[in-house]
């Protein structure tokens, strides 16, 4: 008799409500938002919200923290932001253009955007096809760095002997869901991503997942063979 299906099951139905849905995509960022925040995001009322996000975190996908009277939520882990990224690619349609702002709003997410604590969208997918060519990260037998990209990544200010003793994986592929292939993901897409913004490579555009490649990042990417 095969077991755990009622528990497979109950996970599973926690993301099928568009509310729910909706707020694991917004949280997909890497950072934390109030209750209310999210409820105006997601157009529901506070305490429709509060119900929903509490189901979350006792499904384990969200992890809560309170500072006074004010109760944050953000993703429980990469685990958890990978597996929201996973099923976006595989549920998401072909995409056409509604509004001009709905447009100009994709366009700027399908460019350049993070994905939990590492790069996405055309850039993650560009700079994964960079590395790989140039020779700092290998596919045989899934990506890993190379010895060249151990020292490149060490050029880059990276703890390497932390990242070697993490729990997660270094490097691994994520399906970008606007471009269909794999971006760099793992213990290593996040240092990339912290060094990107710490060196102004790239900044956040407002309260969106899209980032702006900077005056700056675009010569910096250009030298790896990126060029977006």
């Amino acid at each position: 008799m095969t077991t755990g299906g009622p528990e497979l099951a109950h996970f599973a139905a926690l993301f099928a409500d568009s509310t729910r849905a909706s707020f694991l995509i917004t949280l997909l960022d890497g950072r934390a938002r109030t209750a209310s925040e999210l409820a105006r995001i997601a157009g529901v009322a506070p305490s429709t919200a509060s119900d929903h996000l509490t189901q979350l975190v006792a499904g384990g996908l969200l992890a809560e923290e309170r500072q006074g009277r004010w109760r944050y939520v953000r993703l429980s882990g990469h685990s958890a932001a990978h597996l929201v990224e996973e099923m976006q690619a595989l549920a998401a349609p072909a995409r056409s253009a509604t509004t001009l702002r709905d447009n100009t709003a994709y366009t700027a997410m399908a460019r350049a955007r993070t994905c939990y604590d590492h790069v996405a969208g055309r850039l993650g997918v560009q700079l994964a096809d960079a590395l790989i060519g140039s020779g700092l990260v290998d596919r045989d037998g899934g990506p890993a760095l190379t010895r060249s990209g151990l020292t490149w990544l060490a050029h880059l200010g990276a703890d390497v002997p932390a990242l070697q003793r993490a729990q997660r994986p270094m490097l691994r592929d994520c399906l970008d869901w606007t471009e269909r292939r794999p971006h760099l993901a793992g213990s290593v897409g996040a240092a990339m991503c912290t060094y990107f913004f710490d060196a102004g490579w790239i900044e956040r555009i407002g309260s969106q997942r899209a980032v702006r490649i900077t005056s700056d990042g675009q010569r910096q990417f250009a030298e790896l063979g990126v060029a977006v």
